[in-house]
């Protein structure tokens, strides 16, 4: 698949780049793959009139965690150069590796990556009662659940304990059920740029009908894309972190009882580096009673990144020997942590694994700061 090399490098600004090398040597991949953003983008810029992509297997290595678009002092935007030729790719009719094409196939015929039907996605409520938007529409927030958070059974817990914490804040909300689908970040970052713009599309058609004008969301990837690749015609996305930090300001939560446990806390990539969100989940973590909070070394801005992102939760790579978590999971139990926390799906599933394969167990647990939060209020 060839691609108009010059047209996308004004595209992608990358007449502004200088060589640097600043985007490599920051990337927590480079190391333990052949995946080089410098030498991809200089070998665009130099292709003269035509650029072939199809012999570039590293572009799926690449987490889109954006510590090379932080980095660069040119104001590039790597990340989005290695998405763009993954678009190539796919647009010319070449299928992305593997499990990831049965992901794509999943949402585009059931509205999530999973393979489950839509008409189990709200299956994860079990008793609960939750408003449905459907019959009930115009809350204050719509709760979008997400695809992982609706049927992976590790972080079904987590969805639910948020609907409780929001019955017991009296906050107005209510779910899309099987309404809901796919937000399409990840869909996006694989490069298939058709099936995300009709997931757009649909989900905002279904969210005017429903009177939605503010959502919470649990992972921070639908987070992301809802503020940075949807249109914004005015709505309001929130991470739950962000609102149960505004709730605990309110006094409209309080803790029943104590977390006598030594914590620190993994900073999501598309929380901390996409949105410079930091503060939010730290202040949920040093509220909790008895709770001892310690950072690691490599924390906030340069937090290392679980390697769950940009659609690698369906794609092997070119090494998988030594994942990030696991050296994620060295960093805790290095400062002494009894307990990793998190605020999102993927890093939860991701480092979890980590902690069992490497049996672990008995050393660390891994938790997403609403489990935490269930325990003491």
């Amino acid at each position: 698949m060839q691609i108009k090399a010059r047209q996308f490098a004004r595209e992608h600004s990358l007449f502004s780049c200088i060589q640097c090398g600043k985007c490599t040597g920051g990337c927590p991949v480079n190391l333990k793959t052949e995946l080089n953003i410098r030498e991809l983008m200089y070998r665009v810029l130099v292709a003269g009139k035509k650029f072939e992509v199809d012999d570039i297997e590293v572009l799926w290595d690449c987490t889109t965690c954006n510590t090379c678009t932080d980095r660069c002092p040119k104001e590039v935007n790597p990340m989005e150069v290695v998405i763009g030729l993954r678009s190539a790719v796919v647009e010319g009719g070449r299928a992305v590796p593997g499990t990831a094409k049965v992901a794509l196939q999943s949402v585009f015929n059931q509205g999530n990556p999973l393979t489950f039907s839509s008409e189990d996605r709200a299956q994860w409520v079990g008793d609960l009662e939750v408003r449905l938007l459907s019959d009930e529409p115009g809350a204050e927030y719509l709760y979008y659940v997400g695809c992982t958070p609706c049927y992976d059974p590790r972080i079904q817990p987590i969805s639910r304990a948020l609907v409780r914490m929001f019955g017991q804040a009296g906050v107005d909300y209510g779910i899309l059920g099987t309404e809901e689908s796919c937000c399409g970040s990840e869909v996006r970052r694989l490069g298939e740029e058709g099936l995300f713009e009709m997931l757009v599309e649909d989900n905002m058609e279904i969210w005017e009908e429903r009177g939605v004008k503010k959502l919470v969301t649990t992972s921070p990837h639908c987070f992301n894309v809802f503020i940075k690749d949807y249109p914004q015609n005015g709505f309001e996305a929130l991470h739950y972190t962000q609102l149960v930090a505004q709730l605990l300001d309110e006094e409209r939560l309080t803790f029943t009882g104590e977390l006598a446990k030594t914590v620190t806390y993994h900073d999501p990539c598309y929380l901390g580096k996409h949105n410079q969100i930091f503060d939010a989940p730290r202040s949920i973590l040093q509220r909790i009673p008895g709770l001892k909070f310690v950072e690691m070394d490599r924390s906030r801005e340069k937090s290392l990144c679980c390697e769950g992102g940009g659609g690698r939760m369906w794609l092997e790579g070119t090494n998988i020997e030594e994942r990030l978590a696991h050296q994620r999971i060295d960093e805790a139990l290095g400062v002494g942590a009894e307990i990793l926390a998190t605020a999102c799906p993927f890093c939860v599933l991701t480092l979890e694994d980590a902690v069992k394969i490497r049996g672990l167990e008995d050393k660390i647990q891994v938790a997403d700061i609403m489990e935490l939060l269930t325990q003491v209020t």
